[in-house]
C-alpha cells in the first residue's frame, strides 16, 4: 500500500509542474507579442523625430559658426585697437619715452605678421601697406634717434683721463705734468717686472644706462633690414671720437721722409711718446672700444667684429706707421736701445692685440702688428752687429792728452751696461732668428756678443794709444782704459757672463800696462842713483870711494844730482798733467814708483850727499828731501792743468 501511494504522489506533482510549464509558455508567448508591438512603435517614433534631430544639429553648427566669427572679429579688432595706439605712440616719436617708442614698434611689426597669417580677411592688403608705411617712418625716426644718440655720447677722452687708467707707474710725473715716466732708465728691467702684474682701467667711453638703448636701437634696425645704415653710423661716429681721443693725447702721422729729417733728440723724444702711446691706446682705448662694440651689437656677430676693424683701422694704422718709419730708418747705435723698447712694447702687447683683433674682419691689422714686431727685432738685431763693428773701425780723431778715460770707452761700456738691462729682449731677439733647430742657447749667445764687443774695442784702444809720442803716456793710457773696463764689468751682470777667468785675465793686462809704464818713465832717472862701474876721476874735491870700491869724484855726484833733478822735474810737470781718474789705481800706482824710487834716492844721498853737503851751494843739487819727493809723487797723475801746477 504504500508503493502504491507514493506513486500517486508523484503523478499529482508531475501534472502540477506540466500545468505550470503550460502557463509559462502561455505568458511568455503573451510578452513576446507584447515587446514586438513595441518595437514597432520605436521605429515609427524615429521615424517621427528624424526631421526634428536634423533641424537642432543644423541650428547648433550654425551657433558654433557665430561663435568663431564673433571671436575672430574680436581678435581683429583687438589687433585694430592695439595698431591705432602703436601707431600713435609712433606718431609722437622716441624723444619723449624711447622704451614706449620701441615697444609700438614690435607691436605694429606683430600687427603686420597677424594680418599677413590673415589674408583672407577683405581689408588685410589695405592695412598691411598702411602698417609697414608707418613702420618705414618708424625706422627713419629710429636711425636717427640712434645717430644722435650714439653722436651725442661720444666724445673724445681727454689725455688726464686716460692717464688715470695707467699703473702709478707710467702716470705723468707731477713735476713734469707733459712727461711719462722714463722707463728707459738704468731700473729698466726692474721697471719691465712692476709692469707685467701692472693694472689697467679702461675708461668709460659711453655711460653704461645709455648702452642697453643703443642695443635695442641697433636690434630694431638690424630687424628693418637696415644694417648698412647702421654699421655706417657706428663706424663714422667711433672713428671720430677714437681719432679726436688719440690726437688730444699727442699721435701724429709721421712719415718715413718726416722722420728722417728730426734730429735725434726731437726723435727719440717721439719714439719714447709713441711707446706710451701705443700701451695706452691698445689696453685703454682699443679695449674700451672692444667692450662698447661687443655690448652694442651684441647679437649681430657680423656686423659687430667688422664695426670695431673699421673704427680702430685709421688709428692702428697711424700708430704703426710711426713703428714702420722708424724701423726702415737709418741705423746707427744709438737707436738700438729704443729699438728694443718698441719691440718690448709689441711683445707686451702682443697678447691684447690678438684679443682684442682676434676675428676674421681685424686680420689685416693683426698681422700688421706682427709684421712691425718682427721688423724691429730685425732692425734692432742689425744695429746690434753694425754697433761691434762701429767700435771696432771707429776712427774718431779725439785726443785724450792726459792719458784718461776715452769718450768710446765710456760709450762702449754704458752701451753694454744697458744691453744688460735688456737681457730678456735681448734673448728674445736671438730666439726670434732660430733657424728652427730649436736648441739657441740664449745665455751663450750673449756671452759671445758681449766678448765680441770688449774684444773690438780693445783692438780699437790699441789702435788709438799709437798716437802718443810717449810711450809711457801709451802704457798709462791702456792702463786706464783695460782697468775701466774690468772694473765696471765686475760691478755688473756681465761678469756673471764674462766670468771670473775673463776678469783676472784682464786685471794682469792693466798690471802689464802699469809695469810697462815704470819701467818707461822711471828706469832712466833711476839710473841717475847708481854709480856701479863709474870710473876713477883724478883731480876736482878728492874721492870717496864706492860700492865697486871704484872712486866717484864730486864732479859726477853733483852732475847725477843735477841730471836726477832735471828728470824728475819734468816728470813732474808732464805727469801732473797726466790723470788717472779712478782714485784706487792712483795710488797704488804711485805706491809702487815710490817703493823703487824713494829708498834708492835714500840710499844715493846718504851714501853721496855728504860730499855735496861739505861743498859749496848744496842746496843746488840737493834740491829734494825723500819726503819731498814723497809729496810730488802724490800730484802725479791728477790731471792738472799748467796754471794749476803754477800756483
Amino acid at each position: 500500500m504504500g508503493v502504491p501511494q507514493a506513486m500517486e504522489a508523484l503523478r499529482e506533482r508531475a501534472a502540477l509542474v506540466r500545468e505550470s510549464l503550460q502557463k509559462s509558455q502561455t505568458i511568455t508567448e503573451s510578452m513576446v507579442s507584447i515587446l514586438g508591438s513595441f518595437d514597432h512603435r520605436l521605429s515609427a517614433l524615429e521615424t517621427a523625430m528624424r526631421p526634428t534631430q536634423i533641424r537642432t544639429h543644423s541650428i547648433r553648427r550654425a551657433q558654433e559658426n557665430i561663435d568663431k566669427t564673433l571671436k575672430a572679429a574680436e581678435t581683429i579688432l583687438a589687433q585694430f585697437e592695439l595698431a591705432r595706439k602703436a601707431e600713435a605712440k609712433i606718431l609722437r616719436g622716441p624723444h619723449e619715452d624711447l622704451e614706449s617708442y620701441l615697444e609700438a614698434i614690435d607691436q605694429l611689426r606683430s600687427n603686420s605678421q597677424f594680418f599677413s597669417n590673415h589674408k583672407n580677411f577683405k581689408s588685410s592688403d589695405g592695412i598691411l601697406n598702411h602698417a609697414n608705411n608707418v613702420l618705414a617712418k618708424a625706422i627713419s625716426k629710429l636711425e636717427d634717434e640712434f645717430k644722435s644718440l650714439l653722436t651725442n655720447y661720444s666724445k673724445p677722452v681727454e689725455p688726464d683721463c686716460l692717464f688715470d687708467g695707467l699703473p702709478n707707474s707710467l702716470r705723468p710725473s707731477e713735476t713734469s705734468p707733459g712727461k711719462h715716466c722714463d722707463l728707459g732708465s738704468k731700473n729698466h728691467s726692474e721697471n719691465q717686472k712692476n709692469l707685467e702684474n701692472a693694472v689697467y682701467t679702461p675708461p668709460t667711453l659711453i655711460p653704461p644706462r645709455v648702452l642697453p638703448l643703443l642695443h635695442d636701437l641697433a636690434q630694431q634696425m638690424v630687424q628693418a633690414g637696415h644694417q648698412q645704415q647702421l654699421f655706417r653710423i657706428y663706424r663714422d661716429t667711433r672713428a671720430s671720437a677714437l681719432e679726436q681721443s688719440l690726437r688730444k693725447l699727442g699721435v701724429e702721422r709721421l712719415s718715413k721722409d718726416d722722420v728722417q729729417k728730426m734730429q735725434w733728440e726731437v726723435l727719440e723724444a717721439k719714439i719714447r711718446n709713441w711707446i706710451h702711446y701705443m700701451r695706452i691706446t691698445v689696453k685703454l682705448l682699443f679695449a674700451g672700444e672692444k667692450k662698447i662694440c661687443d655690448h652694442i651689437l651684441d647679437g649681430i656677430d657680423s656686423l659687430r667684429d667688422q664695426c670695431f676693424a673699421e673704427v680702430t683701422a685709421n688709428s692702428v694704422a697711424v700708430l704703426l706707421s710711426f713703428g714702420e718709419a722708424i724701423a726702415k730708418s737709418k741705423r746707427s747705435p744709438e737707436k738700438l736701445f729704443v729699438l728694443l723698447d718698441m719691440y718690448e712694447i709689441m711683445r707686451e702687447l702682443h697678447s691684447e692685440i690678438g684679443f682684442l683683433f682676434g676675428s676674421k674682419s681685424c686680420i689685416e691689422m693683426r698681422e700688421s702688428a706682427q709684421s712691425l714686431t718682427k721688423r724691429l727685432a730685425q732692425t734692432a738685431q742689425e744695429t746690434f752687429v753694425d754697433f761691434e763693428e762701429a767700435v771696432e773701425k771707429d776712427a774718431t780723431k779725439t785726443a785724450v792728452l792726459d792719458g784718461t778715460i776715452h769718450p768710446l770707452t765710456s760709450y762702449v761700456i754704458n752701451y753694454v751696461k744697458f744691453l744688460f738691462d735688456y737681457q730678456s729682449t735681448l734673448k728674445q731677439l736671438f730666439q726670434e732668428f732660430d733657424d728652427g733647430d730649436g736648441d739657441v742657447d740664449a745665455d751663450a749667445q750673449l756671452t759671445t756678443v758681449t766678448t765680441r764687443i770688449m774684444q773690438a774695442l780693445q783692438t780699437n784702444l790699441d789702435g788709438k794709444s799709437k798716437q802718443y809720442k810717449d810711450p809711457a803716456l801709451t802704457q798709462l793710457f791702456l792702463m786706464n782704459n783695460i782697468h775701466y773696463i774690468v772694473r765696471s764689468v765686475r760691478r755688473s751682470e756681465a761678469k756673471n757672463l764674462l766670468g771670473d777667468d775673463w776678469v783676472q785675465i784682464h786685471r794682469r793686462i792693466v798690471q802689464q800696462h802699469a809695469n810697462q809704464y815704470k819701467r818707461i818713465s822711471w828706469a832712466k832717472i833711476l839710473q841717475c842713483l847708481t854709480i856701479q862701474g863709474a870710473a876713477p876721476s883724478g883731480g876736482g874735491g878728492g874721492l870717496l870711494g864706492g860700492d865697486s870700491g871704484s872712486g866717484v869724484s864730486r864732479a859726477m855726484v853733483k852732475d847725477r844730482f843735477k841730471t836726477f833733478n832735471v828728470q824728475f822735474e819734468d816728470l813732474h810737470i808732464r805727469q801732473s798733467q797726466w790723470n788717472v781718474p779712478d782714485n784706487e789705481l792712483r795710488e797704488s800706482l804711485t805706491l809702487a814708483v815710490a817703493e823703487v824710487l824713494l829708498p834708492a834716492y835714500r840710499s844715493f844721498i846718504k851714501r853721496f850727499g855728504p860730499m855735496i853737503e861739505n861743498g859749496k851751494n848744496p842746496g843746488k843739487y840737493i834740491r829734494y828731501r825723500p819726503e819731498d819727493l814723497e809729496r810730488m809723487l802724490s800730484e802725479f797723475f791728477e790731471g792738472k792743468t799748467w796754471n794749476e801746477q803754477k800756483r
